[in-house]
Parts: C-alpha cells; sequence; structure tokens
C-alpha cells in the first residue's frame, strides 16, 4: 500500500512539473494535438514554435518586427482558433501605465477584461490579459500575452476564439502550441 502510495504522489509531482505556468494559469490539463507537426522559424529568426502542417501559417517582417500568424482554416471560425506570435524590437515594462494602455486598447475595441496578471513564461517575465466582448457578430475572446525577454527584445502572442463553444479546450490547445514556442 505504502508503494501505491508512493507512486501516485510521483506520478502528480511529474505531471504538475511538466505543466507550463501559462497552462496552469488557464487551468489546462494535459491537452494536445494529434497529427503531424512542423517546426516554422520566423523570417528573422527570432523564435520558433510547432504547428501542426495542416494549419494555415502567414509571416510577416519589416524593420521593428516579425510574426507568424496561424490557424486551423479546415474548420469553420467559431470551432477553431486564430495564433499570432510577434517578435519586437522593443522592451515592455510590466507597470502601471502598461495596464492603462491594454484597458484603453480594449475600450477602443468594445472589449471587457476579465483577467490580466504577470507570470513567468519561459524564465522571462510576462504579462498575460483575458478580454471578452463581440467581433463580427460572433461572441469574441482575445488572450494577449506579452514576454519581456530583455532591453531590445519582446513578443506579443495575441490568441483569439469566436463563438461560444469549447472555449476552453481550444484555449488549451493554443497555450499547448504556444508551450512549443522558443525565442
Amino acid at each position: 500500500m505504502k508503494s501505491l502510495f508512493t507512486l501516485l504522489l510521483c506520478c502528480l509531482i511529474f505531471s504538475s512539473c511538466n505543466k507550463s505556468n501559462l497552462a496552469k494559469e488557464f487551468s489546462c490539463s494535459n491537452t494536445k494535438f494529434s497529427g503531424d507537426f512542423e517546426q516554422n522559424t520566423d523570417i528573422k529568426k527570432t523564435f520558433s514554435v510547432q504547428i501542426p502542417t495542416h494549419w494555415k501559417t502567414n509571416f510577416f517582417y519589416n524593420d521593428l518586427q516579425s510574426s507568424i500568424y496561424f490557424a486551423d482554416t479546415t474548420k469553420q471560425l467559431t470551432e477553431t482558433v486564430l495564433i499570432d506570435i510577434t517578435h519586437i524590437k522593443s522592451a515592455y515594462t510590466f507597470d502601471v501605465a502598461f495596464e492603462k494602455i491594454i484597458s484603453q486598447n480594449d475600450s477602443i475595441q468594445q472589449l471587457i477584461n476579465t483577467k490580466k496578471k504577470k507570470f513567468l513564461f519561459l524564465k522571462n517575465n510576462a504579462f498575460y490579459a483575458v478580454s471578452k466582448g463581440e467581433k463580427q457578430n460572433f461572441s469574441y475572446q482575445i488572450v494577449n500575452i506579452f514576454i519581456h525577454k530583455n532591453a531590445i527584445n519582446s513578443y506579443h502572442i495575441k490568441t483569439e476564439i469566436y463563438g461560444d463553444t469549447h472555449i476552453n479546450n481550444r484555449l488549451c490547445k493554443a497555450i499547448h502550441l504556444i508551450n512549443t514556442l522558443e525565442l
């Protein structure tokens, strides 16, 4: 009996250690995708992320930023998730002024912030904000994640979810992909 208890305790500890801070913040279990993945690197080679091979992927860059935008276009908008990961040549400072800008942006887009918090992501200071509202006549939820890498580099991850069904499941699948990010 004692060895069974020890085994269960070890499994519990191991599974909680494998869960990222981001997955913990959104109460995600081990939500995973099936199928084939491809490692995608942005044009400026500042980050890479694993994306399912059947997803549509777009790359963008200019002097100040580089991004990868991806989504499963084989599904309806209300059944998928849209993810945009952008490297920015600038530093974030997660202070009162930063939070005010987040609130102003939500107000402009007629969104209501439901949660915001500082946390650690890939050993970097980070901040996330969850906002809800309506967009294109659909219920809409957006999760913005801001990562401060150093004095001249930051990252912005935007996850958009349309509709009312399976929101947490789709968000957790997005977080699974975001957790493959290599900076």
